[in-house]
């Protein structure tokens, strides 16, 4: 199967006919035909998985994985909350466009459909990919509106979810998720996708709009604008992006990005209250 996110392609495959493959609902959506060409070429196995054999721990989410040096690459180890032993090992070269997912026999066994890289490995894979020249990753809502493209950044709580629930339920636009928006810059343009992942709201489009003003949330008794400094700005949107932390080339390129993206487009504090006429206010900004 062939996933396309922010325009990546991500090939899955495997040569066992016995593994029953199938994304999850929301990846679903970021289906594509078989492409000439892709991005990274995933293949997955079932086997044992072993926590043992890799290189220098790289990061550790203190959660349900982590990141490993392995032969001038990059080795990822998952864990269940209810076993200490690995369920999933990914294995990736150096740049991330070919790898191996091997899947826990005993762990998924009478699985009906098993995605290989199932929330969080397809979103690792995708930053990772970004890092490298190709964009980045922001914890924000991202609305398009007929041909304009806003980004409402925030961290949780800031309000992402109840300005995509104003837009939706006045009709008046295209969410393309309430949580995770990739931008990229394409033709000389900026321009925002949807993601796989979303938040409390199932909210996932794989469409995408040209960035036209990015707005940072506040809640608020009234709508109101605040002009944010370009240095506060971009320090504002690193605060709220998905870098490799682990990666110091990855980390220098989004900071650059970000700072391009914030000398282009329109950067400013946004308080609101939870009406719809902040549509309206938008829309006039």
């Amino acid at each position: 199967m062939d996933l396309r996110v922010a325009g990546l392609t991500i090939r899955v495959s495997s040569a066992d006919r016995d593994l029953p493959l199938a994304p999850t609902p929301a990846s679903s959506r970021f289906l594509v035909a078989p492409a000439a060409e892709c991005d990274a070429d995933i293949d997955v196995e079932a086997g044992e998985c072993r926590d043992e054999g890799a290189g220098p721990c790289l990061f550790d989410s203190g959660g349900p994985w982590r990141l490993y040096g392995h032969d001038g690459g990059y080795r990822f180890v998952f864990v269940s909350p209810r076993s200490s032993a690995p369920y999933k090992v990914a294995v990736f070269n150096a740049d991330f466009s070919i790898g191996r997912v091997t899947l826990d026999a005993g762990f998924f066994a009478g699985a009906p459909a098993i995605d290989p890289l199932e929330y969080p490995l397809d979103e690792l894979l995708v930053i990772s990919l970004l890092g490298r020249g190709r964009g980045v990753e922001l914890h924000c809502c991202g609305v398009a509106d007929g041909e304009d493209g806003y980004l409402f950044v925030g961290q949780s709580g800031a309000g992402k979810t109840t300005t995509a629930r104003l837009w939706l339920d006045a009709g008046a636009a295209t969410v393309l998720s309430d949580d995770r928006v990739i931008v990229r810059e394409d033709a000389g343009g900026l321009w925002m996708y949807g993601t796989p992942w979303h938040g409390d709201e199932p909210l996932a489009s794989p469409g995408r709009a040209q960035l036209k003003q990015i707005f940072l949330l506040r809640q608020h008794d009234h709508h109101a604008l605040r002009t944010v400094a370009r240095g506060d700005a971009v320090a504002r949107l690193f605060a709220a992006c998905f870098p490799p932390f682990h990666d110091r080339a990855a980390l220098d390129f989004t900071l650059g990005f970000l700072d391009r993206i914030a000398s282009r487009v329109q950067v400013r504090e946004l308080g609101f209250a939870p009406t719809r006429s902040l549509i309206d206010f938008v829309r006039s900004a």
